[in-house]
């Protein structure tokens, strides 16, 4: 399976983690960019500075790129500061995390403030994320951390305290109690994991309880939910789920515009509490939710000051713990919930969120895979030609439910389709795919399933829909049996990475089907014809192969050789097929960037702007480092040709390579031999 070079280190994969002994688990979670906490601030405090993050500097790139980039007016203004320098007695939590210490700022994150307040309201899932003992007097080094789920691993990111203001106040997430700073510290850090603040415009709640819980989410449109709704989000929060709710707007203008009984149109809410109360002879069923903004409340029955409340007994009021308060906290009728939102999101906690499920034995099973232009990027049914080269994981349901209807004999599972990267890519103007997948019954074929399987085959099961969400969840019951589970973008050739994830109350793995050598799509057969003219120049071959638009005269003889030996991973001095699809791929991923800083096409970016390009493929350097790259590949006019760009990229990875090679502890350090030096200074 091919390195990742936009997620270097939080997207490993996942077949690695029992190999490297829990890392990446709940209770070893990886070191995001490398960077140990505990490390850190021992050193800090050793040398009596206050921790300050290379890696996620005050600056305008750790802001974004468009509205709050270089060109922003917006920006010019914001002063980082630590809170110490904002108010007097800066705590890290005051009296109990709780979800009124969250507030939306000037950001358009209200889908992530309204998974961390439902976060609150599990203190366990809570302080997995916030870890404890942090605080801003008791060994004080300006250096905090939070933990997240990311694509099937769990991850440490480390910030510094320095947090974006305005005439000395917070500009994005604050809290009510305007010395408490645990949200906005943990805004950052997810900040930090997705690129910038800008990358956190706009969102969907189900993927921060995701990245809080390692969880499964499925959601329901109010059109279409079950008529036992009510009893489902009931249970949903007694088990610990977290759920969140969307209002709707139907053109872009009404946007964050109030109707009037006081909700937001296109916002997002909390759903904090689900009850039933007894007014009069009759029981009632209520729901409770939050407004993001900390303010701003519905205003008809059963609202705060609501002439409702006055109909129940004073034992009721306090069982709902009703508080007339501008908080954005409130209680509806589940009536009146139905008929005002329009989705509801639930985020089932899976045995890798909980250290114990005593409802559940649920297993997860996680595979990797992508999607590659021209081999195994093929788009949904509606292509037929190309639909059968998608991947494929065969799937065996051996065992049936344990409850079961009378004469009914099937398996309950939940498949769960994850894209990767886009949000953290949106810099480079990556979008969400529309994706979704499709389940056919086979029997007994092992073999990566042809164009005549599908052309002859109805599926058996399906996602609902082809959506552009990060992730399509569907829950099914289907005969014990074999079946094949085919993931896809909903158009061919979109390139990009995915996680599918199988929830089974029995043990099942799905196994990733080898793609065979038989019937071949046009662009595959186009793919190994380049493959075959490799007895030609390298670099003619190469530049052919990714069919570049950039500026340039093609690699030179040394770029090439480089490649190669990356590449070649079983030491021929040849690349089979599979090398050569890998590097295929990774220089086309290797020149959008180029691209993105390239804005005048002349094939070449100034070396300032070597930084940031290094970074967006997923190095992490220190100053010394970018100095030694700027004197070794740019040229008089301190340019940089993609040809250097590449050959640096080669070497880096090569050097990361050889460097875990070598850390076996995984500590960190690593002690070499004169011959061990001199191997690495061939790379």
């Amino acid at each position: 399976m091919p390195y990742t070079p936009s997620g270097f280190f939080c997207d490993r994969l996942i077949w690695e983690r029992e190999r490297r002994n829990g890392e990446g688990s709940i209770n070893k979670p990886l070191c995001f960019n490398g960077q140990d906490f505990n490390v850190l601030k021992q050193e800090c405090l050793h040398k009596k500075c206050l921790f300050e993050d290379e890696t996620f500097p005050a600056n305008i790139e750790s802001l974004g790129f468009k509205e709050l980039g270089h060109k922003s007016k917006k920006v010019k203004k914001i002063v980082w500061k630590r809170p110490k320098d904002i108010c007097v007695n800066p705590q890290f939590i005051v009296g109990g995390a709780s979800r009124t210490d969250i507030c939306q700022g000037n950001l358009g994150d209200c889908w992530l403030l309204a998974a961390i307040a439902c976060l609150t309201l599990n203190e366990k899932l809570l302080y997995r994320v916030v870890p404890q003992k942090q605080s801003f007097t008791d060994n004080y080094a300006g250096i905090f951390h939070f933990q997240f789920w990311c694509y099937g691993d769990w991850v440490d990111v480390v910030i510094d305290d320095r947090v974006p203001t305005f005439n000395d106040q917070l500009v994005f997430t604050k809290s009510a109690e305007r010395n408490e700073f645990w949200s906005a510290l943990l805004e950052k850090a997810y900040a930090k994991l997705y690129g910038s603040y800008e990358a956190l415009k706009g969102g969907n709640t189900t993927e921060a309880m995701e990245d809080f819980t390692g969880g499964v989410t499925e959601f329901y449109e109010m059109k279409e939910a079950p008529k036992e709704l009510y009893n489902v989000m009931k249970k949903a929060l007694e088990r610990g789920s977290l759920m969140g709710c969307s209002t709707g707007a139907l053109v872009p203008a009404q946007f964050e515009t109030c109707t009037v009984t006081g909700l937001v149109k296109g916002h997002t809410y909390s759903v904090t509490a689900v009850e039933e109360c007894k007014q009069y002879m009759k029981k009632v069923r209520l729901v409770r939710l939050r407004n993001p903004w900390g303010q701003v409340e519905w205003t008809g029955p059963w609202s705060d000051n609501s002439k409702e409340w006055s109909t129940i007994s004073k034992v009721e009021k306090d069982k709902l713990q009703q508080q007339n308060a501008e908080d954005g906290e409130f209680w509806m009728s589940f009536e009146d919930f139905k008929k005002n939102y329009t989705r509801i999101e639930i985020c089932n906690l899976t045995p890798d969120a909980l250290d114990v499920d005593k409802l559940h034995k649920w297993t997860v099973s996680v595979n990797e895979g992508h999607w590659v232009r021209g081999c195994s990027a093929g788009g949904c049914r509606n292509y037929p030609d190309t639909f059968w080269t998608n991947p494929q994981y065969r799937l065996r349901l051996l065992e049936k439910d344990d409850e079961q209807e009378e004469n009914e004999v099937a398996c309950t599972f939940v498949v769960a389709l994850m894209q990767k990267n886009r949000r953290k890519e949106c810099k480079m103007g990556a979008n969400l795919f529309t994706i979704g997948f499709s389940i056919y019954e086979m029997h007994g074929n092992k073999e990566h399933m042809q164009k005549d399987f599908f052309l002859q085959t109805s599926p058996k099961a399906r996602s609902k829909a082809y959506i552009n969400l990060r992730e399509v969840t569907q829950r099914f019951r289907l005969s014990p049996g074999e079946y094949v589970i085919v993931p896809s973008t909903y158009e061919p050739h979109r390139e990009g990475h995915f996680i599918l994830r199988l929830i089974t109350n029995f043990p099942a793995q799905p196994q990733p089907v080898p793609a065979s050598a038989g019937e071949e799509s046009e662009e595959g057969q186009q793919f190994c014809t380049i493959f075959q003219q490799t007895d030609r120049d390298a670099s003619a071959w190469l530049q052919d192969a990714v069919k570049m638009d950039i500026n340039t005269e093609g690699f030179s003889l040394e770029s090439c050789r480089s490649m190669i030996a990356l590449m070649d991973m079983d030491g021929t001095g040849r690349l089979h097929l599979q090398e050569f699809k890998h590097l295929w791929n990774k220089i086309k991923h290797w020149q959008g960037i180029f691209k993105c800083y390239d804005k005048d096409h002349t094939g070449c970016i100034r070396s300032y702007e070597m930084r940031n390009a290094i970074r967006d493929v997923g190095f992490c350097l220190n100053n010394q480092l970018y100095d030694t790259i700027t004197m070794r590949f740019a040229n008089e006019s301190m340019n940089i040709d993609f040809d250097s760009f590449v050959s640096c990229l080669v070497r880096l990875e090569g050097m990361f390579r050889a460097f875990q090679a070598f850390d076996q502890d995984r500590d960190g350090m690593i002690r070499l031999s004169v011959l061990e030096v001199t191997i690495c200074r061939t790379l």
